[in-house]
């Protein structure tokens, strides 16, 4: 056994793949392995996406066998098991806890016509705050809502409403349960007391899911259960294995980099890119729009979010980049790692293209569309990839800055991780757009270390979160940013970009109506 044991499983299911992660007790990976999604979601209208959970189940069984066919002795000396999921991925049980749906992906676009009512003072809040069109666009897009009125017969049925994590967790130990830390997304949740909201909170009347329909929470680093009699059979695990609760993937990734207080920002490039903090005081940074429950518990992470993230970055290689497909595939290397090096002689600015990078549902400017300005006949597709990359640091970075105005602090270290993070080149290019310096830790799997730390504090190998972050969390690479190259960032930042949204949003919202009209 290594001197470094015990170890603890944990595994990542994300939105593109699952991995199955152990580490010891000094956060290093002694084994694993990981399962890409083929197909990551269905999408049987336009903007839907949709998985059958049983998919998820058997994902995870299929790569703990491989994990404990290729290495028997160290699965035989796991300590304790932990999941950390995707965000907002809902899954809809019947009174027998049977599925009665494809799961609903937080990709998802789907929304109601109509936002279903809220209390007239709730209301008449929002609208003096200038927030009624951000509270309508959140119940219009929960899914459940949709359910309601789009499949009222499966509604009828629904026992039970919960997310990805519980479900798996349920399949696991026999238990509807999760962590407190898990609980992100359209659920009637109070993110400041961190627990389940009744009807007459706000939370309540945004998310008209009633309570009976949700499960016990527990904080992070607490046992949820045993590995089943059944599970065991199916994934050769150890009967009655201790299962912990850790958080979401963003939560545990973000207690993974080391990003633990107010000082330090965690720049998750993934999917979902995202800026946060963490921080024990409560806080909005922008009105009704809550910190995340941290993998700490009691701990909250304010952050801002660029829904589409570097789902943009798979989009541009799959909509553009068919010549990098076919070059990376004889090459055995990702197509990305091509179109990075591709992008490495462009000068900053893309030779004066700026990239808007609203793809998604930006919360707080829910009429916002994704916007490409400054063509040129000099510019080609890598100028366009560049640009992405751009206008996703430039908007993460108006993020920090939204953050550190509403808290007051100045973030001193921003670590960064995520599949963008795994390129040097956009590593450097975001250290030079944020105009600080940026590191990185010992692996690139920060949502899987951060789950850890949870379950090895919950077995009481550290006696905390502080202890178990120090011991099991290295910097070991940074990037400095150029000056030369901050010096044209910040120019470009303050000068056009910081100018975009405002200049963009009547146009924005005169294709809303147009939108309107086409689909009634």
């Amino acid at each position: 056994m290594n001197t470094n044991g015990p170890f603890v499983l944990a595994v990542d299911c994300g939105t593109q793949s699952i991995r199955g992660l152990v580490f010891d007790k000094k956060g290093i990976i002694v084994a694993q392995e990981k399962l890409v999604y083929d197909p990551p979601y269905v999408s049987d209208q336009p903007e839907w996406a949709e998985r059958d959970p049983a998919l998820y189940y058997e994902e995870l069984v299929q790569i703990l066998r491989t994990l404990r066919e290729k290495n028997e002795k160290i699965m035989e000396s796991i300590a304790g098991l932990t999941i950390t999921t995707q965000r907002d991925t809902t899954i809809v049980l019947d009174k027998d806890l049977n599925v009665l749906r494809p799961a609903i992906l937080w990709l998802d676009k789907r929304k109601i016509k109509k936002a279903r009512p809220i209390h007239p003072i709730y209301e008449a809040g929002t609208r003096i705050i200038g927030m009624k069109k951000t509270i309508e666009d959140f119940s219009k897009t929960t899914p459940a809502h949709w359910l309601m009125e789009n499949e009222k017969n499966v509604w009828k049925k629904v026992h039970k409403y919960v997310l990805l994590s519980t479900y798996l967790h349920y399949k696991i130990t026999g238990k509807l349960v999760d962590s407190i830390s898990a609980q992100t997304g359209h659920m009637p949740f109070n993110f400041k007391k961190q627990e389940w909201e009744g009807p007459f909170g706000l939370k309540g009347q945004i998310f008209q899911i009633p309570k009976k329909m949700l499960y016990p929470i527990h904080p992070a680093g607490t046992i949820l259960g045993n590995v089943s009699e059944s599970f065991a059979k199916d994934s050769g695990l150890a009967i009655g294995l201790p299962v912990l609760a850790s958080g979401s993937d963003k939560a545990c990734e973000t207690l993974g980099t080391g990003c633990v207080d107010e000082k330090t920002a965690s720049l998750s490039l993934g999917s979902q890119a995202t800026i946060e903090t963490a921080s024990s005081r409560y806080y909005e940074v922008q009105p009704f729009i809550p910190p995340f429950p941290s993998a700490i518990p009691g701990i909250y992470n304010p952050e801002i979010t660029v829904y589409r993230g570097f789902w943009m970055v798979s989009w541009f290689r799959d909509e553009f980049a068919f010549e990098e497909k076919l070059a990376s595939e004889k090459m055995g290397i990702p197509a990305e790692e091509l179109l990075n090096q591709r992008i490495d002689s462009i000068e900053p600015g893309s030779k004066g293209l700026m990239l808007q990078p609203f793809w998604g549902n930006e919360l707080t400017r829910p009429e916002s569309r994704g916007a490409i300005i400054g063509f040129s006949e000099e510019h080609t597709k890598y100028h366009i990839y560049r640009a992405i990359l751009e206008g996703i640091g430039y908007a993460l970075k108006e993020g920090l800055l939204k953050i550190e105005a509403k808290s007051k602090v100045e973030v001193e270290k921003i670590s960064i991780s995520g599949g963008g993070a795994q390129s040097d080149i956009i590593c450097q290019m975001m250290a030079d757009i944020f105009g600080r310096s940026i590191y990185k830790v010992q692996t690139s799997e920060t949502s899987g270390l951060g789950a850890a730390i949870c379950a090895f504090v919950g077995l009481g190998v550290y006696p905390d979160f502080e202890t178990a972050s120090k011991e099991m969390i290295r910097i070991v690479e940074g990037y400095v940013p150029d000056e030369r190259k901050k010096s044209i960032y910040l120019d470009l930042y303050e000068g056009a970009y910081k100018r975009l949204y405002h200049r963009l949003k009547p146009i924005y919202m005169a294709m809303e109506k147009i939108d309107d009209i086409d689909n009634p």
